[in-house]
């Protein structure tokens, strides 16, 4: 057999490999279009290029190859981070980009119905389906989530970020219950919470936080009304200032003004220190407390004192 006969099978396959190498990095190059975020579905590899393909990307079987060499996709919203990049950044980016996240501030004493609102608009989110969730898997009217800041994946739905939310508050609060009393119970949880929620409202630093917590426990054990403003402060009033008239008018549990013991449930979010403050009372023999001049409130154990703070104000 010639030399020529056998070089030239060796040159053809030469030249077929070095064609399929140059249109392989040929094919790398070529521009695909995205947005800086991308819903990546659920599935498996093939499945995810299948369903970009659909959607417009410009991909094709090869594709699911190249991706799979490259890593495994986390599925959900990602940041690709460029609307236009060429195919092996593109693909390498779906392989690593990390989802992309939204962080959600609840403040300490906002209401669900006002901080839904807010997340709704923040998240182009329906507040009524979100507020129906709250309503439906939430424990408590108020005080369900945890005062924090979440971070949540872009694009969640509105069931899936109400969920999220309750069970990050609720292991929170187990967590702090079984730190300080060894266990949890709903029951006994619930009143803490609508302790913690008062002082929330009611105290003007976290260093008052421990007193007026004393003041509520005191004048539970002595039967006396709390008579707090703070209480009246719930649902829809959460930031109005509360007159003679609505207390006067108010006629359901949370006047406690009208009525003995705690309110039927919190009147707000409630921060640590809040919670710490409810579990953790200062010990005092204090019963009433009064805003000075400075901001900050006068305690005293004696109603004439008391009355001579509200003199000094007045």
């Amino acid at each position: 057999m010639s030399i020529v006969r056998i070089i030239a099978p060796i040159l053809w396959i030469k030249n077929i490999v070095l064609t399929l190498i140059i249109a392989f990095a040929f094919y790398t190059t070529l521009p695909i279009q995205t947005t800086r975020t991308l819903l990546v579905p659920q599935g498996s590899i093939s499945h995810i290029i299948t369903q970009l393909a659909q959607n417009g990307y410009a991909l094709s079987l090869l594709d699911t190859y190249i991706l799979a060499f490259l890593g495994n996709p986390q599925s959900g919203w990602v940041d690709i981070g460029a609307t236009k990049l060429n195919r092996i950044d593109f693909l390498h980016k779906l392989a690593t980009a990390k989802a992309k996240m939204e962080s959600l501030t609840l403040i300490p004493g906002e209401t669900s119905e006002l901080f839904l609102a807010t997340v709704a608009q923040r998240l182009n989110l329906d507040k009524t389906t979100l507020q129906t969730y709250y309503n439906e898997f939430s424990p408590y009217p108020e005080a369900g989530i945890y005062a924090d800041t979440y971070f949540v994946p872009y694009g969640i739905g509105e069931k899936h970020l109400i969920l999220f939310l309750l069970d990050a508050s609720t292991k929170k609060y187990e967590a702090i219950s079984k730190k300080v009393y060894g266990h949890y119970e709903e029951k006994r949880w619930l009143d803490i919470l609508i302790v913690a929620s008062i002082v929330q409202k009611e105290a003007a630093s976290t260093q008052e936080m421990p007193l007026v917590s004393s003041v509520i426990y005191n004048r539970l054990s002595k039967k006396m009304a709390l008579q707090m403003d703070g209480t009246l402060n719930y649902g829809i009033y959460s930031h109005e200032k509360i007159t003679p008239e609505r207390i006067r008018n108010d006629s359901s549990r949370f006047n406690t003004y009208k009525y003995k013991g705690l309110p039927p449930s919190p009147i707000g979010a409630v921060s640590f220190e809040a919670l710490k403050a409810a579990m953790k009372p200062a010990k005092t023999e204090y019963l009433y407390f009064m805003k000075n001049a400075q901001g900050t409130h006068d305690f005293t154990d004696s109603f004439d004192t008391h009355r001579q703070n509200v003199k000094k104000v007045q």
